[in-house]
């Protein structure tokens, strides 16, 4: 028994440092779902099962689709590459101006369309327009990391790590706000504060002017942008009533395509083409591996000390299981940590006291490294692209300066909401 629980963490453990370190440049998804395909080589977990803890993200499925279509037409229709420009304008020549409307533009993207909306759409966009606007991208491009995870638990479409840390138990979006709103403020805002103080240095200078040709604003764009807004509409409805999220997301980014495509009398062969499909079977390994984690009890023994420390000490139980997720997502990226915590906080039945406080530690603590979040690195790849390097340890002197601050005020917030 020992034997068969030790190969099935071996396993685990090199499939996710296989997607966290991506060893010679295989993607990410090929160790998740080779890691899974072991567990059941293997028979240390049976293929039924397999199957089952796979189907369960079909509500993630549904929801990363649907997002990641309407983010691709809004990045091919040009409405991401006009908001960047629009953002250079009004800055008037201040580079501390223009961090701060990108800041508020990454906040409102990562909030309605995702935190990987932000990294891989938003990321090109703001490099394009720092580029054309002659100042340093880098302080901008680290707003888009930054602000992807500090922003992602807004809302409960604003991450993927929400559905997956909830799945069936997602709470109405009254509720929601009750708990993570408050919490949600102070994270962007002390990491706005503390990404200032980090890159004071490079923006001390000014903004030259835009002389390249301006960026118009077409008609498909437009009704990108409509469509955006009515998904969110429709989104925030469902989770008003508890409604899984996943399924209308799909279908938003489905009909908003379907309607830029037949107007523009265009095909949809460059969309689909573009759209990173291989986060599908990622997600859906990394659900087959926690099942594989789970049946060998450690995860259960994990929820028994999480209800136990809940009984004496209910509010150092939050705190406490905030920070460990937070560190931990970072050590195995918060996919994963989402999905194990799931298991824990379910089966120990914690109260949204505790569960508020793990999900703020799965979405904001991945801003300390560049492992943390598939976002980062999703922003990592959208870098390599435009021919920017940032090293894992530039990053995390940042991410030291930026995340701590924020995970205490955000930690603190929701303590103010606690019975």
């Amino acid at each position: 028994m020992f034997g068969t629980h030790a190969a099935t963490w071996s396993i685990a453990g090199l499939a996710t440092l296989g997607v966290i370190a991506r060893p010679w440049n295989l993607p990410e998804y090929i160790w998740a779902v080779t890691g899974a395909v072991l567990l059941v080589a293997f028979d240390l977990l049976p293929w039924r099962d397999a199957i089952m803890a796979a189907g369960k993200g079909t509500d993630v499925y549904f929801f990363l689709v649907g997002m990641m279509l309407l983010a691709e037409v809004a990045r091919k229709e040009g409405l991401f590459d006009w908001l960047a420009e629009q953002a250079v304008k009004h800055s008037h020549k201040s580079a501390s101006r223009l961090f701060a409307i990108v800041y508020a533009v990454g906040t409102l993207v990562t909030i309605f369309l995702s935190n990987d909306a932000t990294a891989v759409v938003l990321t090109p966009a703001v490099y394009a327009a720092t580029r054309a606007a002659k100042v340093e991208p880098l302080p901008y491009l680290f707003v888009c990391a930054f602000i992807a995870n500090a922003a992602s638990f807004v809302l409960p479409i604003s991450n993927p790590a929400n559905l997956v840390l909830f799945g069936d138990r997602m709470p109405t979006l009254a509720v929601w706000l009750h708990y993570f709103l408050l919490p949600s403020v102070a994270a962007i805002a002390a990491t706005f504060i503390m990404l200032r103080i980090c890159q004071r240095e490079a923006l001390r200078g000014g903004v030259e002017s835009h002389d390249s040709e301006p960026v118009l604003l077409t008609r498909g764009a437009t009704i990108v942008g409509v469509g955006i807004a009515a998904a969110a509409v429709v989104l925030l409805a469902a989770s008003a009533f508890g409604a899984d999220l996943g399924f209308p997301t799909f279908i938003c980014g489905f009909v908003v395509i379907a309607i830029v495509l037949a107007l523009g009398r265009k095909s949809p062969v460059p969309i689909v083409q573009s759209v990173s499909w291989s986060v599908l079977p990622l997600v859906a390994g990394l659900f087959i591996l926690v099942e594989g984690l789970n049946r060998t009890g450690v995860l259960p023994a994990l929820a028994e000390e999480l209800k136990q420390a809940t009984a004496a000490s209910p509010h150092a139980t939050a705190w406490g299981a905030g920070i460990i997720t937070a560190i931990a997502s970072n050590l195995i990226n918060n996919l994963p940590m989402g999905l194990i915590a799931a298991t824990t906080t379910h089966t120990a039945q914690s109260s949204p006291h505790i569960t508020g406080a793990v999900l703020i530690g799965v979405d904001l603590g991945p801003n300390l490294s560049v492992a943390g979040s598939l976002a980062t690195i999703l922003w990592l790849i959208a870098l390599r692209r435009e021919g920017e390097h940032v090293s894992a340890l530039r990053f995390l002197r940042v991410g030291v300066c930026v995340m701590p601050p924020a995970l205490v005020l955000a930690l603190f917030a929701l303590s103010l909401l606690a019975p």
